[in-house]
């Protein structure tokens, strides 16, 4: 079974077929960039162009960077325009595509979504949690394979400051940071205080990161919890996205 993806981002929108027996890509994403400022308007004819490129007539599951609330209503925009919030993003983004049935959910969550299902966290019990790092910091908590809606904990107070303005990636690249000194001085304070805060039995490490785990994970010490990074890496909002429209 096939299903559409999208995963707006602070910097692009990706999509791509889901093959939903497989927890992959059916065929290679395509991307286009986030508009500056990323206003409903701009973004939802990003998402039309990436479903356009496939020529997809079907249902299409959108993940966006902030609260969603009845799979449909925004009430954060951190890395967006702020006229996304109180939008309707279902019915604008329905109607940007023609019609196709629509599905939004928070990316953090997607992203999560997928990798318990098929990535790092499958089978795991107890309290799991997904970090995705990018333009922000996305946040995906699991009890028992549950999971606990938009609880957006990239923005929790680190020495002081929002933790994405610290943290993410986007941070290290602004102040040219190594990794090893982004991984000792930011990341693993920012996990400190979510483990103090969660006392979660995993971390999976999501996001653009992921791919490159291995040039700041070992940095990474004295944090109790197991840490992971993402097995679907920068797909797993894609493939979320779409097992969220199929109704999983």
């Amino acid at each position: 079974m096939q299903i559409f993806g999208v995963d707006i981002g602070g910097s692009g929108i990706k999509g791509a077929p889901v093959d939903l027996d497989k927890g992959d890509l059916a065929q290679e994403r395509h991307k286009v960039l986030t508009p500056h400022p990323a206003t409903p308007d701009g973004v939802a004819d990003g998402v039309r162009q990436v479903v356009d490129h496939f020529g997809w007539t079907g249902p299409v599951g959108i993940t966006f960077p902030g609260v969603v609330t009845d799979g449909a209503t925004i009430r954060t925009a951190a890395n967006v325009d702020d006229s996304w919030i109180d939008n309707d993003a279902r019915a604008l983004l329905g109607e940007r595509l023609g019609g196709l049935p629509v599905t939004v959910v928070n990316d953090a969550d997607a992203a999560g979504i997928a990798e318990l299902h098929f990535g790092a966290g499958r089978d795991r019990r107890g309290t799991v949690i997904l970090l995705t790092f990018g333009t922000g910091i996305g946040s995906a908590v699991f009890v028992d394979g549950v999971l606990v809606p938009n609880t957006e904990l990239g923005h929790l107070e680190l020495e002081g400051h929002d933790a994405e303005k610290r943290a993410s990636s986007k941070a290290r690249e602004d102040h040219d940071m190594t990794w090893e000194h982004w991984a000792v001085h930011r990341v693993r304070k920012y996990l400190a205080h979510v483990e103090m805060l969660f006392s979660p039995d995993l971390f999976i490490i999501g996001g653009g990161v992921s791919r490159k785990s291995h040039k700041f994970l070992p940095y990474i010490e004295g944090i109790k919890a197991e840490i992971v990074p993402a097995q679907l890496q920068n797909n797993a909002g894609i493939v979320g996205a779409a097992m969220r429209a199929a109704g999983h």
